[in-house]
């Protein structure tokens, strides 16, 4: 069981010929409404692989609301946590038409008590799992904490697993990275917060945590706290749009997890995934299931299992 704790989210998509740089006036090309948000993106994707996924965000009352939950359900996802005392919030993303995007989203109603409430749900339901995205920290390591120190004696809490790419401060993804006991981040992010190659494999040993890297195209990198470094390559698409795909990653990464798959086995897995979330425009309707991803998998086999490198 994984409860995702996070944003949901309506997409805006404007299709432009190109990204407007400041002061420009761009012609939209296509206008979309779709369902979006990093951790109902990644609750659906894990739901789609096969996993026991709820989500437990904070939306409003009102029929689009209302339609965004039954959209989730549709894959699978349980929403009995979602609090519908807020109000469903919009992403504008700008798409270009080789894929690059900008992101303007808008802050929700998710704070500190509603994070407590579900840690301490999950752990009463035995999750294994608990999500987190970025954008809750440095204040969710309490929330998370003070749930922790109210179970009774020898009760396991869920391990957790968060989605960096919401931090827009060294504090904050250091923190993160403090409580989290798996965190994926995009490449860009960490390098500009934490620094470059060698501050992020210590990072990943100085804070005990999982760390996986994505770099778009480029592939993507494991950091274990034992001082080991996997190195992974993307899969070769033809790429519609790119929305969504580090949530995708996520959500089967953290499906993977749930599996009982290794760290490296749940990272490839996802890579996979995220990748073929590509081949189709939005955020959902991308979203690979588990036998598209064996499928692809078992016609790719690797050729050789690389050992992993040692850290400095």
């Amino acid at each position: 069981m994984i409860v995702f704790c996070g944003y949901a989210n309506i997409d805006l998509t404007v299709g432009v010929p190109a990204l407007p740089a400041p002061g420009d006036r761009v012609q939209a090309t296509a206008i979309r409404h779709g369902h979006g948000g990093m951790a109902a993106n990644a609750s659906a994707a894990a739901a789609r692989t096969g996993a026991d996924a709820w989500f437990a965000g904070v939306v409003g009352p009102e029929p689009r609301s209302t339609a965004f939950l039954a959209a989730l359900a549709a894959d699978g996802v349980r929403t009995d946590w979602t609090a519908r005392t807020g109000t469903l919030t919009t992403a504008v993303v700008l798409l270009t038409p080789d894929g690059e995007r900008a992101v303007i989203s808008q802050d929700d109603e998710l704070d500190a008590r509603h994070i407590t409430r579900t840690v301490r749900a999950a752990r009463e339901a035995g999750a294994d799992w608990l999500y987190l995205d970025g954008y809750r920290f440095p204040e969710a390591a309490a929330a998370v904490a003070e749930a922790a120190a109210d179970a009774p004696p020898g009760t396991p809490g869920p391990g957790l697993v968060v989605d960096l790419d919401g931090c827009d401060r060294a504090e904050a993804m250091r923190t993160a990275l403090s409580a989290a006991d798996h965190a994926v981040v995009g490449r860009p992010l960490a390098i500009a917060l934490l620094g470059g190659e060698p501050a992020l494999a210590r990072a990943a040993a100085d804070l005990d945590v999982h760390l996986v890297v994505t770099d778009g195209s480029r592939g993507w990198t494991l950091l274990t706290p034992a001082g080991e470094r996997h190195d992974g390559p993307a899969i070769e698409v033809e790429t519609v749009d790119a929305t969504g795909a580090g949530d995708c990653f996520t959500g089967a990464y953290c499906a993977e997890l749930d599996r009982g798959r290794s760290p490296l086995e749940a990272a490839r897995f996802a890579a996979v995934a995220a990748g073929l979330s590509c081949t189709r425009p939005g955020a959902r309707d991308g979203l690979p299931d588990r036998r598209a991803i064996e499928s692809w998998l078992a016609a790719h086999p690797p050729s050789e299992t690389p050992e992993p490198t040692r850290t400095p």
